[in-house]
């Protein structure tokens, strides 16, 4: 059983449109992971008329990346054998990129399969603050001998796809906190590639302002040092050069982790 997973938190406009996307014929069931929404989410998803929907609702946000681990834990309630994810907004992510990442988990044998959002072919601006980020992603792919198969590429950042052994191996903080999903795999020896190219721009994410942008950043900079300094299944701190990446991690739900 294959299952999508899609966290949703005031995502109507573009609900529709990843669903509408998404490669159905390799999947059993659709989990969107609604969550804090104040939006007609849930009416698109009735309109659509899916038989594979199964959504989940919280009337209250989950914090970043825990509707994900939230789906994961749903998905293996079902018995599914591997997840495709994506995020609610992520419209521009296409059918075909999508299937790509699905079949590389169940035809080519990857446990993580990743999308490259800074193909080497693509033009792009890198501001300071994503310049810090790039090299943190960096410095933990090469610190798991990742970074000639992968490059920067991170769960955190793009669809991408997990088998049931890494699903199996995994626990809810690794689906929380993306780059110790990462950590998780690789430390265990699986199988973890690049099946999908595009970039953030082509993903269709609407830009959310700079406050955003700064917090979004800081998270992963610091779900990054995490992960570089996780040690026997104990999450590494989140300081760098005296300073806390915090961002948008202490709005994460851990207490819906714990019931599960």
């Amino acid at each position: 059983m294959f299952i999508a997973v899609i966290p949703a938190k005031n995502e109507a406009k573009s609900l529709g449109k990843v669903i509408a996307n998404l490669p159905t014929r390799y999947l059993d069931c659709i989990i969107p992971v609604l969550n804090g929404c104040t939006d007609n989410s849930l009416e698109v998803l009735e309109n659509l008329n899916c038989p594979l929907l199964a959504p989940l609702w919280f009337d209250e946000p989950l914090g970043i990346d825990v509707p994900r681990a939230v789906g994961a834990m749903e998905a293996t309630r079902l018995g599914a054998d591997g997840i495709l994810f994506i995020d609610g907004d992520m419209a521009g992510a296409s059918e075909e990129m999508l299937t790509r990442l699905v079949l590389a988990v169940q035809n080519q044998g990857l446990d993580l399969a990743l999308t490259n959002c800074y193909p080497h072919n693509a033009r792009y601006a890198i501001r300071p603050p994503a310049a810090c980020l790039l090299k943190l992603r960096e410095e933990l792919n090469r610190h798991l001998q990742l970074f000639h198969l992968i490059g920067t590429a991170t769960p955190s950042h793009g669809p991408h796809a997990v088998s049931g052994r890494l699903l199996r191996l995994a626990n809810p903080t690794d689906f929380a906190i993306p780059p110790l999903l990462l950590a998780r795999a690789a430390r265990a020896g699986l199988a973890i590639g690049i099946a999908a190219e595009t970039t953030h721009l082509h993903l269709g994410s609407p830009l959310r302002g700079a406050e955003h942008t700064r917090k979004i950043t800081e998270t992963i900079i610091g779900d990054c040092l995490s992960a570089l300094r996780a040690k026997n299944d104990q999450i590494g701190h989140r300081m760098l050069d005296g300073r806390a990446y915090i961002g948008y991690h202490h709005e994460r739900r851990w207490d819906l982790l714990k019931q599960g």
